[in-house]
């Protein structure tokens, strides 16, 4: 992470999912092959003892330089005696975890910043389940860091590979998708894809064929590696097109959907037929009922602790069990690894299923949600009013803070674990939460939440409330708080 006030690079620390920062100051050439080549020799220290492949999968997104850097870790970690495989092209992060699975490789070392600005870089690392590695595991590369050196890139041709269309070809095993676009054509619905410049750009066409395009259009699906000027997440703040494109076909009388995708293709959003923004707090309740009630799979749900409650009220009206974890998707995936789990999402955007990987992947979410509406013959709008009718009109929101420096944050973090509030607004807090952050209940479908960036010097603050204006003013009063202290 870079310091607002200096230009020193931040120690190498790994965040949530995978190391990053600021190309050029916290990413450069040699502390990149330092931390591939340590994270490679613990893939293989750690792997478990019925794999004895040698093989690391390779990948990278559509970042400036990405390509390049991931070539320069393949050759790095060819000098240590291993066997990279490298994508052939810019691949959504989920192909790299598949890869992994079918592979039966020790892992995979992804060069992507996910949804960070334009000028961030950084590395994902997965283990042999195609999931993200845990606490411990990174903890360990930290440590090798410390002693391990740069080895020498070796002059050796490099094994390519179409990881992204064994991707493609498996989702299209697993989903009946001349009926789900047929549907779609009876349903007179139009599909927006958004990719967000990303390296999901392309892949829904591709996996509907040739036929789709009248129905399934895409927008942004150029190589930006400034991404318009924004972050490549998908908030609405940064989806005019997608939003505005699907307003105006609704109005043309061609009802539509918009799909989004961030940066590295495991995190997605929706746009129903009005131009609303669906996040996964929506999109997860409508996803539970489809699997549990139309394709009948066992399994809990496991959501992290900023997950809409609306979730827990779906949950028991099909009778089952809910899990609340951290936020990061590593913990849904332990989970996943430990029981059997239906579906398992983060507020962010990641969802990923017990019938395919340990991991987010947001083309076969894309997949699901358009066969749960066709399944209803219903637009996303209507069936998630619907949703909401049935339990509860919930209204959820984050705002996110950027703080000066990372000492800032440190402060306000421990000050906020050591003393929470007891009041917030004028209301009693009735219960605290600290599996992350800090979670401050205030009555029945009401709660905030305070957490900050495992990457950046960022405060994210959570609301759920029962209507608008108690939302608005217990972010406000939030905001004020953390602005103040």
């Amino acid at each position: 992470m870079l310091n607002s006030l200096s230009l020193y690079p931040a120690p190498i620390q790994f965040g949530t999912d995978g190391w990053r920062g600021v190309l050029g100051v916290d990413v450069t050439i040699e502390r990149l092959l330092n931390v591939a080549i340590a994270a490679a020799q613990e893939l293989v220290y750690s792997a478990p003892k019925h794999i004895e492949n040698r093989e690391i999968i390779i990948g990278f997104d559509r970042r400036f330089l990405a390509p390049e850097l991931a070539e320069a870790i393949a050759a790095a970690i060819k000098g240590c005696g291993l066997e990279p495989l490298l994508t052939e092209t810019a691949v959504p992060t989920p192909a790299c975890s598949w890869a992994v699975v079918q592979r039966s490789a020790i892992g995979a070392l992804v060069i992507t910043a996910s949804h960070n600005p334009p000028e961030w870089i950084g590395l994902k690392i997965k283990g042999p389940s195609g999931a993200s590695v845990d606490g411990c595991f990174t903890k360990a590369v930290e440590k090798r860091l410390q002693v391990c050196g740069v080895n020498k890139p070796v002059k050796k041709p490099i094994k390519r590979f179409d990881c992204r269309k064994e991707h493609l070809n498996a989702l299209k095993m697993k989903f009946d998708l001349p009926y789900l676009l047929k549907r779609i054509r009876e349903m007179g619905l139009k599909v927006v894809v958004d990719p967000m410049h990303g390296s999901a750009a392309g892949c829904m066409q591709e996996l509907f064929g040739e036929n789709c395009k009248e129905c399934i259009q895409e927008i942004r699906g150029n190589r930006d590696a400034f991404f318009g000027g924004n972050p490549p997440e998908p908030l609405a703040c940064y989806l005019k097109e997608v939003i505005a494109s699907v307003k105006t076909s609704s109005l043309e009388g061609k009802p539509a959907i918009g799909i989004v995708f961030d940066g590295d293709g495991d995190r997605l959003a929706a746009i129903d037929e009005k131009g609303r923004h669906c996040s996964t707090q929506l999109l997860m309740p409508l996803l539970i009922d489809h699997l549990a009630r139309v394709r009948k799979l066992p399994g809990c749900i496991v959501k992290t602790v900023s997950g809409s409650d609306l979730m827990h009220l779906m949950a028991d009206s099909l009778g089952r069990e809910i899990v609340e974890l951290p936020v990061g998707f590593k913990y849904i995936a332990a989970e996943m690894a430990s029981r059997k789990v239906l579906i398992g999402g983060e507020e962010s955007g990641g969802i990923g299923f017990g019938m395919h990987l340990p991991e987010r992947d947001a083309l076969f979410t894309a997949l699901l949600v358009l066969e749960a509406l066709v399944e209803r013959n219903q637009l996303l709008g209507e069936r998630l009013d619907e949703i909401k009718k049935s339990f509860a009109d919930i209204k959820y929101d984050r705002i996110d803070i950027r703080l000066p420096d990372m000492s800032l944050r440190q402060h306000l973090e421990s000050l906020l674990i050591k003393t929470p509030p007891s009041l917030v607004a004028g209301i009693k807090v009735k219960e605290v939460t600290l599996i992350d952050g800090v979670k401050l209940r205030l009555g029945k479908n009401h709660w905030l939440m305070m957490r900050f960036s495992g990457t950046e010097p960022l405060l994210r603050i959570y609301c759920e409330a029962p209507d608008k204006e108690t939302l608005n003013i217990t972010l406000q009063w939030a905001k004020t708080f953390a602005e103040q202290k």
